[in-house]
């Protein structure tokens, strides 16, 4: 690699990457000023400009957070340093000159409480070189230092709205507004794209006031449900929060003087209390709340009302979510029918529970697919938390005449042997060329899937039409449901897995 220095002079000084073979790499630019002390639980405050040439060759800290318990992406972790102060952005870019290239802003995902903008499976030099396209990753607060909503529990002492980390990614999309131009981006082509919490984001993000023209296009990949949690349940949260550290409603000195370890060990604490069936621990217990102020109301509500005007959309999911999560509940195996019933019935009517079953199963028995209460379970869920509601956002948008454009992503995993199918997060590596027999799986078929998707994605991007040489013409979703699928051969098909959305539309838990 080459180590030629590159300074750009940013809003707030002067920064120095590296030119790599001619892609221009910068990393640990601070976007906010550090959220420590009385900063803490605040929103972002503004960097504070610094004189001199900063170093910009290596990753910044990045946000507190515990590690992944279990399951195939464990194998994925890195240790980094982590730090309050963790709120920097990353770029990749062809050329730092005028010619104003699109660019692609990656949110990532990790249920609010894992993950960074600096993980390997992020690299954004494939996709940065491949479509002549600046590529930003950034960090924002997780857990409960970045979504607790403390407000009524200190009185408003502490006024935090539980939004604190997309607040974050506001301030991170501002950042880029104002200074991409110098990094050989157009600040008025702006793409955001993100996965699972990161997709979740987005959703919010369409729903914010405060996002509103810091972006032009956005792509969210494996989405997960209504995008934020009820105000009560919020509030919920922070009061077994307070509980389970001993501090009185109000003490707001108390918990601005907590350590970063009390607070990681009170979220173990709390997800364990809340674990449902079969969980040792639930996967998160802070998210974005829909608060009337920050996010007026639910992302999809706002954008049938027409919050993501002007916005083309492309969304989408993988066709089998759900087995990354079913790993992790090893007696899901031993499920049988009244069990599947029970657990289904958390989630949706009881009486919902059999019809839906019933439906999976017809359906799935006629593509010669399982149909044991395991498998159906794990469909049903994969729906119900992530195909279901992309639609229901896919068809939101459609309906106000606005671009929305859809796929379902059926690559396979080859991991141990196959058992992961085409699941949660596979599509990742794919989208940013990272992909590796770890996970994803290799060869000409992967490396011509990688192909399409980037290609697409790079497309989008540029013009707000994924259609592009690799798959051909990509029609909006329309009154035909149109759909791309993402495989091993890239094809469009209306109306997928038809049966399936149909019994969901009979049970009116998601509606056009």
């Amino acid at each position: 690699m080459g180590n030629k220095p590159a300074v750009v002079e940013t809003k707030t000084g002067a920064v120095e990457g590296n030119d790599r073979h001619g892609l221009y790499v910068f990393k640990g630019i601070p976007y906010a000023a550090p959220p420590l002390g009385e900063l803490r639980w605040l929103p972002p405050q503004p960097v504070k400009p610094w004189q001199g040439v900063r170093h910009a060759k290596e990753y910044g800290p990045i946000a507190p957070q515990n590690p992944m318990m279990g399951g195939v992406l464990e194998d994925f972790h890195e240790e980094e340093l982590k730090d309050e102060d963790c709120l920097f952005l990353n770029i990749w870019t062809p050329g730092l000159d005028d010619t104003r290239r699109p660019v692609m802003v990656w949110i990532h995902g990790g249920a609010f409480n894992i993950g960074s903008g600096s993980q390997p499976m992020y690299d954004g030099s494939s996709l940065a070189a491949r479509g002549d396209v600046v590529v930003v990753t950034i960090n924002y607060r997780l857990g409960e230092l970045g979504f607790l909503r403390l407000k009524e529990v200190t009185g408003g002492s502490i006024p935090s709205t539980g939004n604190e980390g997309l607040m974050d990614q506001v301030a991170a999309l501002a950042w880029v507004r104002d200074n991409i131009a110098a990094f050989g981006g157009d600040p008025d082509n702006v793409t955001v794209f993100g996965e699972s919490a990161g997709g979740m984001s987005i959703g919010c993000l369409l729903a914010m006031p405060s996002a509103r023209g810091l972006f032009h296009k956005a792509i969210l990949e494996s989405s997960v449900g209504g995008m934020a949690g009820p105000l009560n349940e919020a509030v919920m949260v922070a009061e077994q929060f307070l509980e389970t550290l001993g501090i009185h409603r109000g003490d707001a000195e108390a918990l601005r003087s907590l350590t970063v370890e009390q607070i990681l060990a009170t979220d173990i604490k709390l997800r364990a209390k809340m674990a449902g069936p079969g969980e040792t621990l639930k996967i998160t217990v802070t998210e974005p709340v829909v608060d009337g102020e920050t996010i007026p109301e639910v992302p999809t509500e706002a954008v049938r009302r027409g919050s993501s005007k002007d916005i083309p959309l492309l969304v989408g999911t993988c066709l089998e979510e759900w087995k990354l999560f079913a790993l992790m509940q090893p007696d899901l195996a031993e499920l049988d029918e009244a069990e599947m019933h029970k657990r289904l019935a958390m989630f949706m009517p009881t009486e919902q529970v059999p019809l839906l079953a019933e439906a999976y199963r017809e359906a799935r028995g006629k593509r010669g697919v399982g149909t044991n209460p395991a498998d159906l379970i794990t469909a049903i869920q994969t729906d119900l938390m992530f195909r279901m509601p992309a639609i229901q956002l896919v068809e939101a948008q459609r309906n106000n005449n606005q671009l929305a454009y859809h796929y379902l992503f059926t690559w396979v995993s080859p991991v141990m042997d196959g058992i992961l199918g085409a699941c949660h997060a596979l599509d990742i590596g794919f989208v940013f060329g990272t992909y590796d027999d770890t996970f994803c799986g290799t060869g000409p078929d992967a490396e011509k899937l990688s192909r399409c998707i980037q290609d697409a994605w790079i497309a989008f991007a540029r013009t707000g039409d994924p259609s592009c040489e690799s798959v051909g013409t990509w029609p909006p979703y329309g009154d035909h449901r149109v759909t791309m699928i993402l495989g091993k051969d890239c094809h469009v098909e209306e109306a997928p897995y038809e049966d399936e959305r149909r019994a969901w539309e009979q049970t009116k838990m998601f509606s056009g």
